[in-house]
């Protein structure tokens, strides 16, 4: 106990961090089963349904196929490169996430904050170093593979990454230039966060003042992640597979884990610059929110449990009345006057970041893949012109107030 007094920033960070590692790690499983469960229902098929109670078991057995397959390496490919290339894209996607505040920094043990692992000054500008820095993870796999298909995939991927990170970059400068900092909990709730109320009852998040920077920004977040219509790096239809074609086993899955994970950060990062973080969108005199998790929880426990009594069959049945027990427990135990205050904030925030990652799916299932040359065009020639343009916008509009009293 001594050891954890006298070092409790130490203590707490690194139990922060090994409970990020956990949930991240998990939650990147289970986007895989969402994302292909979503496209199945758009597609009036089942998508995963036969390992566990609706598939909930997939991930786990994609995880140890990959484990247990072959890993072949090419023989012309650059060891050091080949290898180091998925860690690199894996690792720096993990660290990013990192910076994310999940909750109000108020809650705290020890004296640390519960939900913020790195509470940083210059957080944004520090994820978008991390970010910038892992794209190259996939031109370097692209390389070292010594191949043609992934070498244009790593070609393609760095055209595509100097295009939209200028996109990317300037569609928040207006947040910044609103709020007046870099720090995340700053933008959500500072000085000039995003607290408070127009007319009472909307919220003063950012999106409404920045719609066409928000808009920008998650134009530009989908191409950086390399998701469709902007998947052009790993584009099946002319390069097999991009930029990953000769990797195998746990290498190939590590960059679709580096995939999800910075869409969990290009969504955390929209929630906390455009629409309030942790904060709820009611105003806080509406106190009957404080029951919305564990109402929540308690209603989709039940929906288990009918579908546990009435549709499962064998092994399932008891998979479900075990997750039906653990949404049931953690219902009832949201509903604890003393959790309430300290769950709304990640209740919020992890709303809000399931409602992208839903976004991200329903345009992979909606929409085509562009050319290339379409891709660099819209760029280039209308979405760096419409953030910079918004930018301009934004300070003559900040800077006005001051100018006419001069």
């Amino acid at each position: 106990m001594d050891f954890i007094t006298q070092h409790a920033v130490l203590v707490v960070s690194l139990v922060k961090v090994a409970v990020l590692l956990f949930v991240v790690m998990t939650a990147l499983a289970y986007i895989t089963w969402f994302e292909r469960k979503v496209v199945a229902h758009m597609q009036s098929r089942w998508g995963p349904y036969y390992v566990g109670a609706h598939g909930l078991l997939q991930p786990l057995a994609d995880g140890l196929k990959f484990l247990f397959k072959e890993d072949l390496t090419p023989p012309g490919a650059d060891k050091v490169a080949y290898i180091l290339a998925p860690f690199l894209a894996l690792s720096l996607a993990m660290t990013a996430i990192a910076l994310i505040p999940f909750g109000p920094p108020s809650t705290q043990v020890l004296g640390q904050s519960v939900f913020i692992v790195s509470n940083s000054n210059i957080g944004l500008l520090f994820l978008f170093a991390i970010t910038s820095i892992g794209v190259y993870g996939v031109a370097l796999a692209g390389w070292s593979s010594n191949s043609k298909y992934p070498l244009m995939g790593g070609l393609r991927s760095s055209a595509q990454m100097v295009s939209y990170e200028v996109s990317l970059t300037l569609s928040v400068v207006g947040v910044l230039l609103l709020a007046g900092t870099l720090n995340f909990n700053e933008i959500i709730s500072g000085p000039n966060g995003q607290t408070g109320y127009w007319l009472h009852f909307i919220p003063k998040w950012n999106v409404f003042p920045q719609i066409i920077g928000f808009l920008c920004y998650i134009t530009a977040a989908i191409a950086e992640t390399n998701r469709i219509p902007f998947d052009l790096p790993e584009a099946e239809t002319e390069l097999v597979a991009g930029f990953h074609t000769e990797y195998s086993a746990f290498k190939f899955a590590m960059f679709f884990m580096a995939e999800y994970a910075n869409m969990v950060t290009v969504s955390c990062l929209a929630t906390i610059l455009f629409f309030g973080g942790w904060l709820s969108p009611f105003p806080d005199s509406w106190t009957w929110q404080q029951f919305l998790p564990g109402i929540g929880l308690i209603l989709l426990g039940c929906y288990t449990a009918y579908d546990t009594v009435v549709n499962m069959r064998g092994i399932a049945k008891l998979q479900f009345a075990v997750v039906t027990m653990l949404l049931l427990g953690g219902g009832a135990i949201c509903l604890i006057p003393m959790v309430q205050p300290i769950i709304m904030g990640p209740f919020w925030f992890v709303n809000k970041v399931i409602v992208f990652l839903f976004f991200y799916v329903w345009t992979r299932g909606t929409l085509p893949r562009f050319r290339y040359d379409q891709l660099m065009a819209f760029g280039w020639k209308l979405l760096l012109p419409v953030s910079l343009a918004n930018l301009v916008v934004t300070a003559f509009v900040i800077a006005w107030p001051w100018l006419m009293g001069k």
